[in-house]
């Protein structure tokens, strides 16, 4: 009966908290994949702009008159899609 309980308590746990981070975490990735020149971005640090240039981890974007250099996981919305971090 112990054992059912634990099993139990092990899937409920699985499905209310580890397959849900996993689905969001692939959901981030496929997002951030998909960046390309001129899609409008905003960072964890609320800074938006227009992507100027996308290279493995580092993004470069245009914000006013401002060139700026960013890590490509720091990127939190691509145009009106929200990316879901870690704490999402």
């Amino acid at each position: 009966m112990l054992l059912l309980q634990v099993l139990l308590f092990a899937l409920v746990f699985y499905f209310l908290l580890i397959r849900p981070q996993q689905q969001n975490r692939k959901r981030h990735e496929r997002i951030l994949a998909s960046l390309k020149k001129g899609d409008e971005i905003t960072t964890t640090g609320g800074i938006i702009g227009k992507v100027k240039d996308v290279k493995d981890d580092r993004v470069t974007i245009e914000s006013g008159n401002s060139t700026l250099v960013v890590e490509r996981g720091k990127i939190v919305r691509v145009g009106d899609t929200l990316a879901p971090g870690p704490g999402q």
